[in-house]
Formats: C-alpha cells, structure tokens, sequence
C-alpha cells in the first residue's frame, strides 16, 4: 500500500525542512514546495492526499487556493498554517473549508496529530461544500479587531470561536470581570450566520428581580402609552444573538421560563398565554463557578447543561503575559491622535506591565494606556511612569505593589487566605485550605517556568528542581497545554 503523500507550501525554507523532516519520520511522503503555483500545479495533476499551506505566499494567499481545492478536489482536506495568528485568519481558514486551522509557532506533536485525523477524516457532506464556495468572513479593519492575543490560550479560543461561527450551538463563556467576554459574544455574532441579525446584550444582575422576565420576555401589562404589550429581549433579538451577561445571577423564576425557551424552542410573554417562537442564538456568560451554584442550590443543573452545549473559558491577564505588550501597543494605537504617532513602551516598562497582577484584567490594562495617552505628553513611556500610574491604583485591601516591583509571595499568599476565610463561610466550606492553596500556586507556577523554557520539559524540571517524570505527570494532572516552538 503506498504511503501518504503530503503537500507543503510555505515560503520560509526553515519551516519546509522542519516539516518534511518530521512528517518523513512518521512514515510519509512529502513534497514542500515555496509558492501557491507550484501547489496548485501538484493538485490539479492529482498529486497529494493532504495539503498544508502558509496563508502568506509570494504569488498567491494560500486561504484563496482553498475554495478552488474543495472545488477541484472534495476529498482533499487542507491544514492552513500563518504567522498572523488572528482571530480573523482562524475564522476565514475554517469558514472556507480548511480542516484545521494552525498558527505559527505550532507544536509537532499537534501538528502530527491532526495530520493522522485529517488523512482518517470521511470527505465533507455536499452541504459542507455549498458554504465553502460562498465564505462568509469579509475584510475587516485591524483596529476593529474584537480580540488581540497570540499566546496558545488565545489560540486554542480563536480555532474554537471559528467552528462556532458555522453553526447555531449555545455557548456559555466564564472568565474574570474584564476578560472581554462580551467580545467573544460579539465575534460570534459579527462573523456568524446571524450577523445580519441584531446583536443584543443583557446584563441579568444589572436588573430588578421582579424586572427580569418582563425585560427578557416581554408583558402584555404597560410599557407603552397605549397600553399595549411590552417587548422583551428575546423579541428584539429575533434572527440574530442574545447575549445574556452573568447569567449565574439570574433569579430561579426566570431560570425556568429560560429553561424552557431552550428545551421548547418558544416561551410567552409575562401575563401572556400564546406561545411565541424563540428565533435567537443565546450565548450567556458568567464570571461565577455554576457547578459551585448548583451545589448551593442558586441555579438549576438542567439550564447548566443546557447552556454549557459549548463552554469557552476566557483566562485572566496573568495567565497570558505575553499578550501583554500586544495588547497595550494596541491600546495605545487607538489613542492615537491623527497627526502624531502613536506612544511607544520601553522595554523596562513592558516589564513592569507584565509584572502587575492585572486584577482588572484586560478592561484594567485598556483604562491604563488610555489615561497614560490622555495624561502625558512624552512620546516614549518609561518604567518609572508606568509606576507612577500603578501606584495609583493600588487597593486598600492588600493589593500593594511598590513603584520597584511586585507585592512578595509571601503577602499574595496571606492577602488569599485572608480573603478565602471572610467568604468561605458563604460560597465554599472552609475545608481543606492547604491542598487548595497549593494548587493554585502549582499551576501558574509551571506554566510561567514551561513559558520561560519556551516549552522545554527538561528544562523546566531542572529550574523547578522536579524530576521529568513528576513534572510530565503534573502538566497532565492540571491539564496545562505545552506549546514548542518552531520556525
């Protein structure tokens, strides 16, 4: 039987090697090749039983040969690589039909991995290829990007909110106050089959108790002069998306009406009796632990299963720090005044940026940049004004960073505790503090050491003083994903 043959496109020679190499060491054949012409001659003489493509080439976009593949060729699946890492770039590689979507730097066991399950993959249904030939991604502004981050976290969230975008599943996203989780609602939204549909967002705990199933499902008591029926959200949402923000505050009356919506497809308006079709994507969001809710009897296990079709954690700011610097440039780029240049961050204050907390997260580092463009007028920010800003925000409930760097270890420790023993009569028994502690501690821990290394285990081990082994067996225990770069 002959072996596989795989197409490699890609103008850097370093990645071609890489790949050929790796991919003849696990039992294929391969032919790379530096332009989209080349890679299209092959196909069209019926070479190859995959493609992997840069996007970026001197002749041609590699996400345009895609139509044309699925076109000439159903059956062969196409595996899209790019440096752009964007959110942008998943969505236009999924939505017109690549098999997966893989930035760069990429992992070789990843990429190997999904090589094999492309190869085992049947070939698309014809419904499948209908959508590829019309792709529903446009052009849009760099500054109108919803979400800005190339770390793998950010990744791994950009190739899930792509598949999402060709479907209607619900989604519920956890993450921290200030994450940007109506940010992944919106791009659900705006790169969707719904996006000619509004686009409507709830906050549940900004509403009165006895306001939220009339504001959600509308009443046929008042609202208007004529004492005609009010609409609820779910009216004005019809044919697009309904965002329903901390939705774990929602009260128990409107939990069962929304249980409803989603095992029926309808619901009636309050004091109504005619059932109304639901026509709404509902994505719902909540920084609040809802398996905790359930235990405590706050929120009903059949909506959590029932939301939880596609779960999206959003992490905080300290767990992607390479982000950090992206994200503040960025920032200051808006700030930007039309006939001046935007400020810059020396590398002193990048590291200061990247050594604070971030309890406020990505929404605290967008309000810093913004006051620090408002508030200075020096054209290049330095570490000592990033201090000085900082300093302004520290908070009287522990939350010290002197103007030199972060607060100790050993106070971030008895800040937790102090915190965790005021609530943890409220929201969690207070049991088992020593084995909680240290698996908070644990996990970030190694992942800023397999950062450090650039996910070099061996490494690793030896800085945290573990043999490679235990190591081995905690990423798997805590799940922390290892990314090792190449090209």
């Amino acid at each position: 039987m002959a072996l596989p043959t795989i197409l490699v496109a890609d103008d850097d020679r370093s990645i071609r090697t890489v790949l050929s190499q790796a991919l003849g060491r696990a039992g294929y054949q391969v032919r790379t090749t530096a332009s989209a012409s080349a890679l299209w001659q092959w196909i069209e003489e019926g070479e190859g039983d995959l493609v992997i493509t840069d996007v970026l080439m001197p002749d041609e976009n590699g996400l345009d040969l895609i139509p044309r593949i699925r076109r000439a060729r159903p059956d062969l699946k196409v595996l899209v690589m790019s440096a752009q890492s964007t959110l942008v770039t998943a969505v236009r590689a999924t939505q017109r039909g690549a098999f997966e979507y893989l930035p760069k730097p990429f992992d070789l066991s990843e990429l190997l991995d999904v090589v094999g399950r492309a190869l085992a993959a049947p070939a698309p249904v014809p419904a499948v290829e209908a959508q590829v030939a019309r792709p529903l991604v446009t052009a849009r502004p760099d500054e109108r990007m919803p979400l800005i981050g190339r770390s793998a976290v950010m990744q791994d969230i950009y190739r899930v909110i792509a598949r999402l975008t060709t479907s209607a599943l619900t989604v519920i996203i956890n993450g921290e106050s200030g994450t940007g989780k109506e940010l992944v609602a919106r791009a659900l939204h705006d790169y969707g089959r719904r996006r000619t549909g509004p686009f409507v967002a709830v906050n549940v705990a900004a509403i009165p108790r006895d306001m939220i199933e009339a504001e959600l499902f509308g009443s046929e008591r008042g609202g208007y002069s004529n004492g005609g029926r009010q609409p609820g959200r779910f009216e004005q949402a019809a044919g697009g998306t309904l965002f329903l923000d901390e939705v774990g505050d929602m009260p128990a009356e409107a939990q069962t009406r929304l249980l409803r919506v989603l095992q029926e497809g309808e619901y009636t308006t309050v004091g109504g009796r005619q059932p109304i079709q639901a026509n709404v994507r509902i994505v719902a969001a909540t920084h609040r632990d809802l398996h905790q809710a359930i235990r405590a009897g706050t929120f009903r296990e059949d909506l959590f299963y029932r939301l939880n079709v596609v779960p999206i954690r959003l992490p905080p700011l300290r767990e992607r720090v390479e982000d950090i610097p992206l994200l503040a440039r960025h920032f200051l780029e808006q700030c930007a005044e039309s006939d001046r240049p935007a400020k810059v961050l020396s590398e002193d204050a990048v590291v200061r940026l990247q050594n604070w907390r971030w309890p406020g997260n990505v929404r605290e580092l967008e309000n810093l940049m913004r006051r620090i463009a408002a508030l200075y007028p020096q054209d290049v920010i330095n570490d000592k004004l990033v201090d000085q800003e900082l300093a302004e925000t520290v908070r009287e409930d522990g939350r010290a960073q002197s103007a030199e760097g972060t607060e100790s270890l050993s106070d971030a420790v008895i800040r937790h505790i102090r915190c965790y023993f005021a609530t943890g009569g409220k929201d969690d028994p207070v049991e088992d503090i020593y084995g909680k502690v240290i698996a908070e501690v644990e996990r970030p821990l190694i992942q800023m050491t397999l950062a450090a290394t650039k996910g070099n285990q061996i490494r690793a081990a030896a800085m945290l003083g573990l043999n490679r082994n235990t190591l081995r067996k905690k990423i798997k225990d805590l799940d922390i994903p290892v990314v090792r770069g190449v090209g």
